[in-house]
């Protein structure tokens, strides 16, 4: 048998506690920086358009550092490590789709989630203005939400999380759920909660079937894209404000899309590939 060059690591919640450590200090990082610019310079860097891309930059690097270092090296003697290795044009065809079809029902599910009354209203009316911040600069909120989140949060939901599970001998389906709902209270809001789970789930698939981390990379980045420019024209994210159609049709089209592709992925070409 060909000896893998990937570390065959566990996730564990030993192995959480230390990528939670690594978000506290890198959020420490960034707060004791950020009072050293107010005391010596007379800047608060919060207000500035580039700092929750910096922020969120320097979180998730110090969160897979510690796992990295701290779990990875020392049970495995390899450095983290992933496979971010294309696939065939085929499969691509297939997948996009299918991502396409499961945004849409996510975007049906998340309409039924109440935006007024005591509580809710004050959250969503709290959670549009930390979302303002971010797209005050289109360049920024590209490069954060398009490039960079694509890139980190794959790498700790399903490369560290996901793949984590299913070496330690859980079954997959499982280990993609977890990775998913994870992925979703990560958010901290109901509306992306709903939307990030159902999607997680159609990026850990993905992953377990490509073996690569590439594709669910493209497929998240190609969500957040979506989601961008939905938010440029319509303010809040919505397909069928954009094209002028029922929730309901979003919601048909959407399970027309998913089931349709989902069958072709994995049922009818059975798309599958293993990782050395």
């Amino acid at each position: 048998m060909e000896k893998s060059i990937y570390p065959k690591f566990t996730f564990t919640w030993l192995g959480g506690f230390i990528l939670l450590s690594g978000f506290v200090v890198g959020s420490m990082a960034i707060a004791i920086i950020n009072v050293i610019s107010m005391y010596f310079f007379q800047q608060n860097l919060q207000y500035k358009d580039w700092y929750l891309m910096v922020s969120n930059a320097i979180v998730f690097l110090t969160s897979i550092a510690f796992f990295d270092f701290f779990v990875v090296r020392p049970s495995t003697h390899k450095k983290l490590n992933f496979n971010f290795s294309p696939t065939n044009f085929y499969t691509y065809l297939l997948i996009f789709p299918m991502m396409l079809g499961m945004m849409f029902i996510g975007e049906f599910v998340t309409s039924q989630i109440p935006t007024t009354g005591p509580f809710f209203g004050e959250y969503y009316d709290f959670f549009t203005q930390l979302m303002g911040q971010l797209t005050n600069n289109p360049v920024v909120m590209i490069i954060t939400a398009v490039i960079m989140a694509p890139i980190f949060e794959e790498i700790i939901f399903r490369g560290i999380i996901q793949k984590g599970l299913v070496n330690k001998g859980v079954k997959s389906w499982k280990a993609i759920l977890f990775a998913a709902i994870i992925f979703g209270l990560v958010h901290g809001n109901p509306w992306q909660f709903v939307g990030a789970v159902l999607l997680g789930c159609v990026l850990g698939l993905v992953y377990e079937k490509s073996k690569s981390l590439l594709l669910p990379m493209l497929l998240h980045g190609f969500n957040n894209l979506c989601s961008s420019i939905l938010i440029f024209y319509t303010k809040n994210e919505s397909f069928s404000e954009a094209i002028k159609v029922s929730e309901w049709i979003i919601l048909a089209i959407g399970i027309v899309l998913f089931s349709l592709f989902y069958y072709l992925f994995v049922k009818k070409y059975k798309v599958h590939y293993s990782e050395i």
